[in-house]
């Protein structure tokens, strides 16, 4: 009798949220800046850099909540049975997996695609480098716009509007690498910020140091790309190597169990 009572809850639950007669999304709504002290800080990062910046980070993450929050409720109705803090501990840890689990597959995502994403910026920087030679840098920023990579064009856009609103500190530029948290981004933006502060009869020396330290980044890029290739190679051929083996292995006792059986 216990489990047709929890299956007819479960049902009348499901049948109630999606009719709206309970709606999960105006508690997530509510109670927002709670829930936002979830929120893992490159979260806007990833989502930008696998879906783009069309992609709003904010929906996909009270998705993330309510999801959590409708598999809570669920497995309370499983649980509620001689109810105790074991299994109030159990629906929370069911909770926070279900919360975790796209946050992990699209940092997966990222570590899968990681070099061609850290190796955005640097190249970008280097097709930078041609306009700053004829421009400012908030100038040739702006120019470059069209010709930068989608997931950099907001935080390029975010940071010439603060530029051109009067600040001219580091920030806007550290905003930036906040944003993108790339491999060496927080060096790149501070080596632009210097270029920008220059002065004109020393423009042209400054840009050649910035080339070289750019061409350095893009070199140091190629080579992890190159070796983690590699050791993609040699743990495939490893892999290979040992299935193979034990698949003579599984051969050999196979005839020797036939020739003994003989």
């Amino acid at each position: 009798m216990q489990i047709e009572i929890i299956i007819l809850a479960v049902i009348i639950f499901v049948i109630m949220a999606y009719t709206g007669q309970i709606n999960i999304n105006q508690l997530i709504i509510d109670n927002q800046m709670i829930f936002m002290r979830l929120k893992e800080s490159d979260w806007d990062f990833y989502v930008r850099a696998k879906y783009g910046n069309n992609a709003n980070a904010d929906i996909l993450f009270n998705k993330r909540i309510k999801n959590a929050l409708m598999v809570m409720v669920l497995v309370f109705f499983f649980l509620i049975k001689d109810f105790n803090s074991v299994k109030l501990l159990l629906i929370f840890v069911a909770g926070f997996f279900v919360f975790k689990m796209p946050y992990n597959d699209i940092k997966k995502y990222y570590a899968r695609h990681i070099h061609e994403i850290d190796s955005m910026l640097p190249y970008y920087l280097k097709n930078l480098e041609i306009l700053i030679q004829h421009y400012t840098v908030p100038v040739a920023i702006g120019k470059s716009m069209a010709e930068a990579p989608e997931i950099f064009r907001d935080g390029l856009r975010e940071m010439i509007d603060a530029i051109n609103s009067g600040d001219d500190t580091i920030e806007p530029y550290m905003a930036f690498a906040r944003k993108y948290p790339v491999r060496d981004s927080m060096r790149m933006m501070r080596l632009l910020y210097r270029l920008s502060l220059g002065r004109q009869e020393r423009k042209q020396e400054q840009i050649m140091a910035f080339s070289r330290t750019i061409s350095n980044l893009q070199q140091k890029a190629r080579d992890t790309r190159y070796k983690n290739r590699l050791e993609k190679m040699e743990s495939k051929t490893m892999s290979m190597l040992i299935t193979t083996g034990l698949g003579l292995m599984i051969l050999l006792v196979f005839a020797v169990i036939k020739l003994m059986g003989i």
